[in-house]
Formats: C-alpha cells, structure tokens, sequence
C-alpha cells in the first residue's frame, strides 16, 4: 500500500488507508465474531439481504438481457432470422467478435468516469433500443430491412460489451459488506451462470417457434430493468468499501431511498466514517480509540 502511495510505510496516506480497512474490520467483528449463513437474509444498519439481491439482479440482468443468445448464435441468427448463407454468417459472426472485443475496452474508461449507475441505465437502454430495431426490421421479411436486423444485432453487442459485460461483476462484490463479500458474489456467480445455462438452451427454440418475437421477448426484458435500477441501484463509484456500508446505514436509520443517501453522502475522512459508524450503531465509539498498531494485533489474535 505504501508503494502504491509511493510514500514510506509510516506516510500519512498509507497510515489512513490502513486505519479504514482496519475499522472496516471492526465494524463487522462488532456485529458477530462468527460468520452464520442467517446473516445473508439481515437487514438493519447492514442491509445484508438487500445487498445480496442488488448483487444477485445485476448478474441476472446481464444474462437474461439476451447477451449470450446474440453470443453464442449470432451466424444462426443471421441464418436462421434474416436468410444469409453459412459462410456469410461465420464472417459476419467473427465481425462482431472484433466489435465486442473492442467495445469491452470502453468500459475500463467508463465505468469509473461515467459510474455504475449511469452504464446499467445506458446498457439497459441501448440493449433494447438494440433489440427493438432488430425485430423492427425483421417483421417486413425483406433483404434490405434484413441489414437493418444485423445492425441492430451489432450495435447490441457494441453496448453490452461498454457496458454490461464487466459492471455487473464488479457492482456484486463491492456493493456487499466485508462479512458477506464472498459469500454474495458466489451467489451472483451462481446466478449469472444458471441464467446463461437457461438462455442458451432456451434461445433456438424461441427463434424456430416466435422467430422476431424472440428479440421481443429481449427488448421488453431490457425495458424492465431500467425503473429497477433507477430506483434502487445506489451509485458506489469513487466510493471506498467503508462508505458503501455508510451508505446502507445512512438510508435506513433516516428512512430514505438507498440511492437518494448515496447521493447525499459527501465524500469522507477516516475520521468522518468513524463518527458515522457510531452513529448509525456500526460500532462503539471507544472501538476507534486505539491506534491502527493496536487495531490490527487484536485482528491478528482474533484470526489465530
């Protein structure tokens, strides 16, 4: 951590970023030495249950959106939907390989200078605008409305690759607390991997029985995940895990949404998220009287 401040390993900086984590530590010791699997279904200061569903949606939204059934078939698409050849297809299909492949380097940029929020809500709306145009232009059944349906499938992958292919795994692991992390994120994964494991399978049939109703099935699905996210996704970028916790706290001692504390939560010091912990009831306040030597011996015993 020090080299990474590029200071010495008593600088001021890495002083407070260790204390953070340490006091994050703290936090969860106070609850409960011991970790129960009672404690995913928790609410209060925590809001561990609503974290886990926060986590678990956003994989289930990054599946069931329809990634994977443009993925995996797109050359069946393109023969199957709109008539072209089996050698026309594979080129097409290596194409929006390349187009993926560079659109998921966007998303490094954008998901800490645009925020979470703002990309789910973009990929969400550009996935259905996506698919709306895709089966839009498969109704006429002509070969020029045809290209409009390949466009539409490109641009799809264009903005899933900015933005729904990375942000969901990073939201699941931040947006829960150290005491859950791990244990939220296999939740997530387990359901990102079942979602893609039913789309897939489910895709071909759609296609043979409701042909263009399958992308109207994936934009009306695209349609629903934006009220969700607006109204109960908080924006977590620029936020240290420690503040995400505030976050929570904050909207539930002040019964407000989580999304509205979020945005008013200011920026904070270590000692700011001291105050705040022991104002929401996250830890005592005497629990950050010792020094962060003090702090991190008793998380050591504690561990052995």
């Amino acid at each position: 951590m020090a080299a990474l401040n590029g200071e010495t390993l008593d600088g001021s900086r890495t002083t407070t970023d260790i204390r953070a984590i340490v006091d994050s530590i703290k936090f969860e010791h106070a609850v409960n030495t011991n970790f129960s699997f009672k404690d995913l279904t928790t609410g209060g200061s925590s809001q561990h249950f609503r974290r886990i569903i926060l986590g678990v949606s956003s994989q289930f939204f990054q599946q069931i959106g329809g990634c994977n059934a443009v993925i995996y078939y797109f050359p069946i698409l393109f023969q199957e939907s709109l008539g072209k050849s089996s050698e026309a297809s594979l080129l097409l299909g290596g194409v929006n390989m390349i187009v993926y492949a560079v659109f998921s380097l966007v998303s490094f940029w954008t998901v800490e200078a645009l925020g979470r929020r703002k990309l789910f809500l973009i990929g969400s709306a550009g996935q259905m605008l996506s698919m709306i145009i895709t089966f839009g232009c498969l109704i006429p059944g002509t070969e020029s409305a045809g290209n409009g349906a390949a466009f539409g499938l490109f641009l799809y992958i264009a903005f899933f690759g900015a933005t729904y292919l990375t942000v969901p795994w990073r939201y699941a692991a931040e947006i829960n607390p150290l005491r859950t992390r791990a244990k939220g994120a296999a939740l997530a994964n387990i359901v990102n991997w079942s979602i893609n494991f039913l789309v897939v399978m489910v895709t071909p049939i759609m296609v043979a029985h409701i042909k263009w109703g399958t992308y109207v099935f994936f934009a009306a699905v695209n349609a629903a995940f934006i009220p969700f996210i607006y109204f109960f996704y908080p924006e977590t970028s620029h936020r240290t895990l420690e503040e995400i916790d505030l976050i929570f706290a904050k909207g539930y001692h002040e019964n407000i949404s989580y999304v509205k504390a979020a945005k008013q939560l200011p920026k904070l010091t270590v000692r700011d998220m001291e105050q705040l912990a022991t104002q929401y009831g996250l830890a005592e306040a005497n629990e950050f009287e010792k020094d962060v030597g003090s702090h991190m011996e008793e998380v050591d015993s504690k561990k052995s």
